[in-house]
């Protein structure tokens, strides 16, 4: 809760319009009482009767006082700002209810349509959940339609009666699964939107063009022409009459139209006057070539994110800054914005990096196999466009089949988590990244870092059914066979060599990537000559195509007489497209330049790599072929002059897209190592299975007090510093597991045997002795825990057995308990990351969690199928499935438990850390003995329940 009075500077954030512009959000001050009234002076007199019920030329000063000072707790006031002008103001104030508020909106007539009041509800409620307001009331004239919308639309159950000619509107604003898919689809569209924005401009003006051959300013104006870009192009520098035989302005303010796009390639104490001029002419978009801000760790951090906040505000999106560029090969755009010299060949493969010279390496392997790209987005620092916003973009985009990025860092694992399991329910998406990632920053790169156990961001990127791969050619080994071929049904595998030794070995990797092996042909005769070794070939493929049993072929060759590995490449194409089935080939030892290196070859092409139009479907009817979908809302990214960026088909209610399906390049996947065309080939069969599988529902467990559990946290919060924990009570966490339904076993803490003899005789014969340290209260080995006390006198000698066994670790308070059903040991842990945001836990107690740290992780919300992963992903699983012979465990209920501590960490970022340790599994139900809880000031999270830009 906010302190009485206390700007909550915390609440401020950039956010993106409807239409992809952006805007400033923050709460009112008495400040902004001139702003406020210039805002009020600027509406229509219908507007002003349709907020205030009657007609007022000007605000009052005493209205002005009442509207601009708050103390943003009881009274909560936002304003959206556009540069200097308020766009839109949203307030509440707390009823007589206290759980109840009265809340209302005014956005400028300029500005209706852009979804600033939809935006200003989102805030407005976050705020009052935070000061425990459950509920909020609106008193709207009936005419006043489109504020109706805005409630109606958010995803509330809203109830509405008439009095007196008003329209009386109330609504609980608790965050619901439509409520937050609302606001995804919102935060979908707008963020494509800006994306489209900057891929699809009309105009470019490119500020720092030179005519010096060798400097950036000239090479991005030569690659934009030569590129043959569909819109207008503006070179901009001062000191030059005509650049690239066109007029050259002296600045922004000359060019006589609109400009979508600034390409900056000034020195970056520059930037900033070049940013404001952008501002001023009313630029869309800016892509920063400009580097210079990582080099100075502090004064270019501060720089960086000045540049970003003052675009911002100004409606405009960064790229960069140390941007390699943008590219986008649609025939409608033709856009080649970057630093490479050519425009790449159309493909349906986008690609996103954020540091220039892994650009670089991207696009030069994807050059060389042969790879035809749909766009590409260097994000250089990723000060501002990032990842996540490129494959909101990628997911609508009908141009686009599959998507690579490589992360240096990431900003939001929460919400790429979110945005990569949508996508990658259509489009293959794969993530390179290094074992450092998220865990190191590279220079000019403004994210936090995680604290999260090993391993837990690789499995947030599989729970999102990511591919995740180490290396730039890693990525490329997978693109290329999901680029060109259909996805496998399964994992059968049908492996062909002409050596059985080398059959053999490839048969051995089929397996070791979790395919199974078919058909094995170890004996093919190619040294016949090209006109009997191809069409044996074709024969003996075709036939292990068409067995129900083979998903996918893999053929692997040494060099034989007569025959050239394009014409072996053609053959296989020509099987594959006919199946309709994937074909990846390794030529080993081929050491022709041609092919020495890993790509695609087709066969329109012998030797060559020239990937065919994708404007047709290919042969073999493109079976299995990646679909795409539709913004929400029907809309399509825009190109130049408001022209779609391709055919996209919606249902009527503009929910659910028809499915559209993207024709593949033409091309095999050839190899030169079968270890890395196996490993490529493994990745896609398993992410296949991802795709084919249910998905499960996210459901909410019966029994949850989401109130109740926030009481008990609020008391707890009262006892915590700025930068300490709080440890609940033993009180205080059965009250919290309670309100989500987690019943922990009774238990009592006591300092004298005849207080323990009391306690043991309430809670029933017999009990457990346990020391309350945290290390030894469960090692019976080491005297720790002791079981079955069936009476007092039992219970009075175990108690000083217990303090002289333990007296050479300390002196430690001790509790009895109830005993438990026999069951397996189990952990479950949750904590809150600064990066990761919350992250549940599970493993086996005792060995398998404290020596081997067979730990599984995922990432809150868990769906149904989430939850049954988790348990089963530790390797020590298996003894919870009748392990030689014991009886199996009761896994639903493990499942339901899980299921419920991640909605109890989902719901509340104020707790730290959540043990539950020991969970004993019984063959029917469990039992929880014991809960750890830490408390602390919850973080800022990476993803919220409101709409905002990274800062």
């Amino acid at each position: 809760m906010v302190a009485d009075g206390q700007y909550p500077e915390y609440w401020e954030a950039d956010v993106i319009l409807r239409d992809g512009g952006t805007a400033h959000l923050r709460p009112i001050s008495p400040t902004d009482a001139d702003a406020v009234q210039a805002f009020h002076v600027r509406q229509s007199q219908a507007s002003i009767y349709l907020r205030f019920f009657t007609y007022k030329a000007k605000l009052s000063a005493k209205e002005l006082t009442r509207f601009t000072e708050v103390d943003h707790r009881d009274r909560v006031a936002f304003v959206i700002t556009r540069g200097a002008d308020i766009i839109g103001i949203g307030r509440y104030d707390r009823l007589d209810d206290p759980l109840e508020a009265e809340v209302a909106f005014n956005v400028s007539d300029h500005h209706q349509g852009r979804g600033v009041g939809s935006i200003l509800l989102e805030h407005l409620a976050v705020a009052a959940r935070e000061n425990g307001i459950r509920r909020f009331s609106a008193e709207v004239l009936p005419e006043n339609r489109k504020m109706i919308t805005v409630f109606a639309e958010a995803g509330y159950e809203v109830e509405r009666h008439f009095d007196d000619g008003v329209v009386m509107l109330s609504f609980d604003i608790d965050p619901t699964r439509k409520s937050q898919a609302v606001m995804e689809a919102r935060e979908h569209r707008a963020e494509a939107r800006s994306m489209a924005e900057l891929l699809t401009p009309s105009s470019v003006a490119v500020i720092g063009a030179s005519r010096e051959w060798g400097t950036v300013g000239h090479a991005l104006l030569e690659h934009l022409v030569d590129g043959g870009f569909t819109g207008r192009i503006h070179a901009v520098n001062p000191e030059a009459f005509e650049l690239g035989g066109m007029i050259s302005y002296a600045s922004l303010a000359e060019v006589p139209e609109q400009v979508d796009l600034a390409v900056i390639a000034v020195p970056h104490e520059e930037v900033d006057a070049v940013v404001d001029d952008c501002a001023r002419a009313g630029v869309k978009g800016l892509l920063v070539v400009t580097a210079g801000y990582a080099d100075d760790a502090g004064e270019g951090m501060v720089r960086q994110r000045a540049l970003v906040h003052r675009a911002r505000a100004h409606g405009m999106r960064v790229v960069g800054p140390a941007s390699l560029g943008l590219v986008n090969t649609d025939p409608l755009v033709r856009l080649n914005a970057s630093m490479a010299p050519d425009l790449p060949e159309r493909g349906a493969l986008s690609l996103f990096s954020q540091s220039a010279g892994l650009g670089v390496l991207l696009y030069a392997s994807a050059h060389r196999r042969g790879l035809g790209v749909s766009s590409v987005i260097s994000a250089g620092n990723r000060a501002d466009v990032s990842g996540n916003d490129a494959m909101q973009f990628w997911e609508d985009d009908p141009s686009t089949r599959a998507v690579g990025l490589y992360f240096e860092s990431i900003g939001n694992p929460r919400k790429f988590s979110r945005i990569a399991r949508r996508l990658a329910r259509t489009k293959p998406v794969i993530v390179a990244k290094s074992d450092v990632t998220g865990l190191q920053l590279p220079p000019g790169h403004a994210v936090r870092t995680s604290q999260a156990p090993p391993g837990a961001l690789d499995s947030m990127l599989r729970q999102s059914g990511v591919m995740r791969v180490e290396t730039t050619e890693q990525l490329m080994d997978i693109a290329q066979i999901v680029a060109s071929q259909p996805l496998p049904g399964g994992g059968g595998i049908a492996v062909f060599s002409n050596s059985s030794a080398l059959g053999k070995v490839v048969a051995d990797g089929v397996v070791s990537q979790g395919m199974t092996v078919a058909r094995l042909y170890t004996d093919l005769q190619l040294d016949a000559g090209q006109s009997v070794a191809l069409p044996a070939l074709a024969a003996a493929v075709d036939g292990a195509l068409a067995d129900p049993a083979v998903h996918a072929a893999v053929v692997t060759t040494l060099p034989a007489r007569g025959l050239t590995a394009e014409s072996v490449a053609a053959c296989l194409q020509r099987c594959a497209e006919s199946a309709g089935k994937p074909v990846v080939a390794s030529f080993t030892g081929i050491l022709d330049a041609a092919l020495q290196l890993d790509g695609l070859v087709t066969a329109a092409s012998a030797g060559g790599v020239s990937p065919a139009p994708l404007d047709a479907t290919p042969e073999g009817g493109g079976k299995g072929g990646v679909q795409a979908e539709a913004a929400h809302d029907g809309s399509v990214p825009a190109g130049p002059s408001g022209a779609p960026a391709g055919p996209v088909t919606t249902a009527a209610d503009g929910q659910a897209a028809t499915p559209l399906a993207l024709p593949l390049q033409r091309g095999l996947p050839c190899f030169t190592s079968p270890g890395a065309a196996l490993a490529a080939l493994g990745a896609v069969v398993r992410y296949a299975r991802w795709r084919a599988r249910d998905h499960g529902e996210f459901l909410d467990p019966e029994g949850v007090d989401v109130d109740a559990a926030a009481a008990v946290l609020a008391t707890a919060r009262r006892r915590v510093a700025d930068v300490e924990l709080s440890r609940l009570t033993g009180e205080e966490c059965v009250a919290l597991m309670a309100a989500y339904g987690i019943r922990l076993l009774p238990s009592a803490r006591f300092t004298t045997a005849e207080e323990a003899v009391a306690e043991a005789t309430r809670l029933g014969w017999p009990v457990a002795l346990k020391t309350m340290d945290e290390h030894l209260r469960h090692r019976l080995d080491l005297g720790g825990v002791r079981l079955s006390i069936d009476d007092a006198a039992s219970l009075r000698r175990n108690i000083a057995q217990m303090e002289r066994v333990l007296a050479p670790f300390g002196s430690f308070g001790m509790e009895v308990q109830s005993m438990a059903p026999a069951g397996q040991a189990c952990s479950i842990r949750a904590i809150e990351d600064p990066l990761m945001g919350p992250v549940v836990s599970f493993g086996l107690a005792g060995d398998a969690v404290n020596l081997l740290d067979d730990w599984a992780h995922a990432v809150p919300p868990l769906s149904t199928v989430d939850a049954a992963d988790l348990v089963r992903s530790p390797r020590a699983s298996r003894k919870l499935f009748g392990y030689q012979g014991l009886p199996p465990a009761d896994v639903p209920a493990i499942e339901d438990l899980l299921a419920r501590v991640a909605l109890l960490k989902d719901n509340h970022p104020e707790i730290a850390r959540l043990d539950l340790n020991p969970v004993l599994v019984a063959t029917s139900g469990l039992t929880v003995l014991s809960a750890a809880i830490d408390v602390g000031n919850p973080q800022r999270r990476t993803d919220s329940a409101r709409r905002a830009m990274r800062d």
